[in-house]
Parts: structure tokens; C-alpha cells; sequence
């Protein structure tokens, strides 16, 4: 068994990964052999899913749980609710020790178990499940001259329009992505993201010079139902999405490390802050759930209370 886990793990290495997993037919294919394999694994996920879903947690969450729960019947052949503590521990002992795919697969195993005893009535101490510390690492931020370099060396409006939402709003990839036409609403100059991490709305300012790209973007390219739509009148990818801002790095000679779509979003915070937006203001706009996650950008700025404003026509000289 412990050739298994081992073996799965040099698999998944090599396999083309999406966001912190692998591809989903990977996960359909570890979750049904263990449904197949392990007794009662298949009421046990049916559970778990039901527990997830219920519990109003992400499809995302239910893959990478289910993935490495089934990762962790198949290595014992039991399910991972019957283990007992030294199993566990020497379960996450040959993952570490092997190395996987991502720090997220360990996090995931921890996670997970933590879900399927918490589902079960279980202390999950029982198991004595480590915490998982948090990297103390301050995210990247670009400066005023490295976003103007960025909206400037994009070929098509749509790459251009992506990068300028995504820092003029703070939004996430997701966010972005899921944009429709109808969230646009060009005469009260707002934006609606509709379901958010964590299934939250929230409504956001649109400034001038975004409201006036966005007119000249949706006059042009006529999108249908998506906002910023991909070649089969879906949304756009997320590797398509993030390949646009990657390309406008190489080509603005940004070389900042740990650079991606996601730090427009730090760009925003950091930058509301140093014109003197509230830290609390800022924690609605992001859509944070608890104030402690946007602290963060206290160690980038130091404010003092003012109103929000649009980051995008504050870059460019433009006053509401």
C-alpha cells in the first residue's frame, strides 16, 4: 500500500494541474476507485457531499476533500474515519516524506479528515491532526508605473479591459470571469458581483475612465451573456484569463516576483489604503469575511480615513 501512495503522488506531479488540483477527471477517477475498492467509501462520500453541500461549501472544497480522503482509503484500504492515530500519522509522515504535487495536497489531507470526523460526530484530536500555519509572506504589489505598463502594452480591449476591472474593483479571477453584461450598470456607475467566495454580493464603484472602456468594449465586441466571453460564448477560461495578465507582464518587463492577475486585487487594496480609504471600507469592497484577512495591507500603508475612490482614474489624474 505504501507503493501506492507513492506511486499516485509521481502521478499527479506529472499530470496538468487547474488551480490546486488536478484535472477532474483525475479526482472522478480516484473517488470512484475508492468507492469501488474500499468498503463503504461510497456511502461515506455520499455523506460527505451531502455534509459540503448542506453546509454551503464550494464544489471546489468537495473536490479537494473528496480527492485526498480517497487518497487515504485506498493507501490503508479502510475508511480514513476508522483509522486509528498512528495510522494517520504515518500517512502524513509518507506524504511529507515523498513530497507531493503542492503544499495544498497536505493541507487538503488535514483539511479533509477534519471535515469527515466533524461529519461524524469524531474529535478529529483523536487523530492529532497538526494545525496548519499560515505563510507570514506579504503579497506583491505594483506600483503606480508598472499598472499604466501593464493596461498599455495589451493588443486586445477585452485583455485591457480584464487588468483595468480587475484593479480599479479589487476583483478576484473568479469574480472577473463571471462577470455578465447585465452586472454592468453604466448610469449609477456601479458593478455587481454576484456570488462571490464564500457565496457573497457585493456592489462596487465603476470610475469614469472604466465606465467609458467598458462602453467602448461592450459597443465593439458585443458580448452576449459574459461580460468577457471565450471562443464558445462561455466565460473565459481562468488559464485564458490568466494568460492575458502573464503576457502583459512579459511585455511591460515587469520582474517582480509572484506576480499574477491576484495581485491587481493586492494593487487595489494597497493603494485605496494610501489614499486614505478606511481599513474597514476596504474589507467590503474585497469581500472579506473578517477583518483580520485585510490587515494584511496595513503593513503597506498607513492611512487615514477618507472616502473610497476609483484606483483607475486616481492612476490617471481623473476626479468623480
Amino acid at each position: 500500500m505504501q507503493d501506492y501512495i507513492i506511486l499516485k503522488i509521481s502521478q499527479m506531479q506529472n499530470k496538468e494541474t487547474t488551480g490546486c488540483g488536478t484535472r477532474a477527471s483525475d479526482y472522478v477517477t480516484i473517488v470512484q476507485q475508492a468507492c469501488s475498492k474500499v468498503n463503504g467509501f461510497d456511502k461515506l462520500y455520499a455523506d460527505f457531499e451531502r455534509y459540503i453541500n448542506v453546509g454551503g461549501k464550494s464544489a471546489s472544497t468537495l473536490t479537494n476533500y473528496g480527492r485526498q480522503l480517497a487518497h487515504l482509503a485506498l493507501h490503508y484500504n479502510q475508511l480514513p474515519t476508522d483509522l486509528d492515530q498512528e495510522q494517520v500519522l504515518d500517512y502524513l509522515h509518507l506524504v511529507k516524506s515523498n513530497g507531493s504535487p503542492s503544499a495544498t495536497f497536505f493541507k487538503f489531507t488535514v483539511y479533509g479528515m477534519r471535515a469527515a470526523c466533524k461529519m461524524r460526530g469524531l474529535p478529529y484530536t483523536q487523530f492529532s491532526l497538526p494545525s496548519i500555519e499560515r505563510p507570514q509572506k506579504l503579497p506583491s504589489v505594483l506600483n503606480d508605473s508598472e499598472i499604466k505598463k501593464l493596461l498599455a502594452v495589451c493588443d486586445l480591449l477585452k485583455h485591457r479591459l480584464i487588468i483595468a476591472v480587475c484593479y480599479d474593483c479589487g476583483l478576484r479571477c473568479a469574480e472577473v470571469r463571471n462577470l455578465k453584461v447585465g452586472d454592468i450598470d453604466m448610469e449609477r456607475m456601479q458593478l455587481h458581483v454576484r456570488q462571490g467566495k464564500g457565496g457573497k454580493d457585493r456592489i462596487l464603484l465603476i470610475g469614469k475612465l472604466l465606465k467609458r472602456g467598458l462602453q467602448d468594449y461592450i459597443s465593439s465586441q458585443r458580448p452576449q451573456v459574459y461580460l468577457f466571453e471565450g471562443n464558445n460564448g462561455e466565460a473565459l477560461s481562468q488559464r485564458g484569463t490568466q494568460w492575458a495578465m502573464s503576457q502583459a507582464i512579459k511585455k511591460a518587463g515587469i520582474i517582480k516576483s509572484d506576480v499574477s492577475l491576484h495581485t491587481l486585487r493586492h494593487s487595489f487594496a494597497t493603494h485605496m489604503l494610501e489614499h486614505g480609504v478606511s481599513i474597514l471600507v476596504i474589507k467590503e469592497l474585497l469581500g472579506h469575511a473578517h477583518i483580520n484577512t485585510t490587515m494584511i495591507y496595513l503593513h503597506l500603508a498607513r492611512p487615514v480615513p477618507l472616502q473610497a475612490v476609483s484606483t483607475l482614474d486616481t492612476l490617471y489624474g481623473q476626479r468623480l
